[in-house]
């Protein structure tokens, strides 16, 4: 408004230069005006009243963006949705560091559970956990980062070259890979707690004493980006921490970059190393923890009675997949160990730490995630669930899947945390190992410590106290999350 029609004439010769850059709405809308030979609406404000300029400020932005939203919906191409599958895997747990050895433990009943020795946890009521008692960087991690690293992020980069290792992706074939193609998506829950907790305590004496790297070894992401540096790969790379859903959340948001075409390889799963003494006892002021410390391998029992179920038992790891798009696999002559079909995330909107009492939020995100996946109910045939042990959140999920899925007698449920304990945020990224595994077997492994089910479970339904032969059609794998995170992703044999 009240530019001369010269000036007017050198905005129109200015349009080719800006027809698609959105950051000049004001120029443009000044464009259109002269086009239109409307009257521009600040001809009635007032001067000095900021609510109708705020108005004329909406209606040019609101001019000015709308048409290029048309457009850029008009020229949004129509890809048909690319297939996911698993090429590698890696793992590093309390029942081992390689995927078969670990699963091997798992279908044996062997617990991961037994006293804490890292430190001295004499002074609190719960002294027992999933924690690993051997465990070396040696050939996966600089040695002059693994000093200095928090061990949520040398679990991560290890667990990480294992799975590229596992599937075949040496450094001279990922020579030949376009790396802004590869992403790395591995989260963490807890993060760098003990390299922040160390710093806590170096300042006590003086800044100068602080691990110069404090601040970055302690945040969720520097594991995912110091793993993408480290390989060159450019893609998709970031860090979700959504706590005890973590692992989930990430694979499938590493799937849908790939199914979306953004990405052909991916990295992705969870890590966290909690257990130090502020882990410990936070979760034992949570009154969360098992406090069956004279008996750690009977400590972590799902759906027995509430009696003997007093908690969850912590445990420390990761677990990391590979994923691929189908096609890229299959031209590198990669071995596809399962398919990854799809899955949902929902939130309970509720409670902090408590699930919802109806299972609402559990429900829909099964139901979500079969729409997604495409998989009617009948074909889902195993449930690694979710199931940590404690006296609320078991019988809720349990309740949600056989809402879900009825009285199927095909139906086969098992909970991997009765044998390693809760790896927080990398439970999924071992769980879908789990679910992987049991395709390529034809084995689901037992129910660690159901000695007394709860009167309202089916014990038809969960698997017993032996591993069990299961020719598994799709596998269906449950996190939920602290603050009412639910997902649920499935797996099934590739064909």
């Amino acid at each position: 408004h009240g530019m001369s029609n010269e000036a007017l004439d050198e905005v129109s010769e200015m349009r080719a230069s800006v027809e698609n850059v959105t950051c000049l709405p004001v120029v443009r809308y000044m464009f259109w005006l002269k086009q239109t030979r409307r009257v521009s609406p600040l001809k009635n404000c007032r001067q000095g009243s900021k609510r109708n300029v705020l108005q004329f400020a909406g209606m040019a932005v609101s001019v000015a963006l709308q048409p290029e939203r048309v457009i850029v919906e008009k020229k949004r191409p129509d890809v048909k949705q690319r297939r996911v599958v698993v090429t590698g895997m890696g793992v590093v747990t309390p029942l081992g560091h390689d995927p078969d050895v670990f699963y091997n433990n798992l279908l044996d009943g062997h617990s991961g559970i037994s006293e804490i020795e890292t430190f001295d946890c004499s002074k609190f009521p719960t002294r027992i956990a999933g924690e690993i008692k051997s465990f070396s960087t040696e050939g996966w991690v600089v040695p002059k980062l693994s000093k200095r690293m928090d061990k949520f992020m040398l679990y991560l980069i290890t667990a990480g070259k294992k799975a590229l290792e596992n599937g075949g992706l040496t450094e001279e074939v990922r020579n030949d890979l376009d790396k802004t193609r590869c992403g790395v998506l591995i989260g963490s829950a807890m993060g760098g707690m003990k390299v922040f907790n160390d710093a806590i305590e170096a300042l006590r004496v003086s800044y100068r004493k602080m691990n110069p790297f404090c601040v970055p070894f302690a945040t969720t992401n520097m594991g995912s980006a110091i793993l993408a540096m480290d390989l060159g790969w450019m893609g998709p790379n970031y860090s979700i921490s959504t706590a005890c859903a973590t692992s989930n959340f990430c694979i499938l948001n590493a799937a849908n970059h790939i199914r979306r075409g953004e990405a052909d390889v991916m990295l992705c799963g969870g890590s966290d190393a909690p257990l130090i003494p502020i882990g410990l006892g936070g979760f034992v002021a949570c009154r969360a923890l098992s406090q069956r410390n004279s008996d750690p391998t009977k400590a972590s029992r799902p759906w027995d009675m509430v009696s003997d179920r007093d908690g969850f038992v912590m445990g420390e790891g990761a677990g990391v997949l590979v994923l691929e798009e189908l096609e890229h696999a299959k031209q590198r002559g990669a071995t596809i160990y399962a398919e990854f079909l799809g899955g949902s995330f929902t939130c309970d909107a509720y409670h902090m730490t408590e699930p919802h009492p109806e299972g609402t939020g559990i429900t829909l995100c099964i139901e979500k995630a079969l729409a997604d996946s495409g998989v009617a109910r009948e074909e889902i045939n195993y449930v690694n669930a979710h199931a940590t042990s404690t006296q609320s959140g078991d019988l809720k999920e349990y309740e949600a899947i056989v809402r879900c899925f009825g009285q199927n007698p095909q139906l086969r449920v098992n909970s991997t945390k009765s044998m390693t304990g809760h790896l927080i945020g990398a439970a999924g990224g071992i769980e879908a190992v789990a679910c992987i595994q049991a395709i390529r077997t034809g084995w689901v492994h037992p129910n660690l410590n159901l000695e007394n089910p709860e009167k309202v479970v089916d014990v038809g339904v969960l698997v017993g106290a032996e591993k069990e032969r299961c020719e598994v059609k799709v596998a269906l794998s449950n996190s939920f999350g602290f603050g009412g995170h639910n997902s649920s992703i499935l797996f099934a044999p590739f064909k």
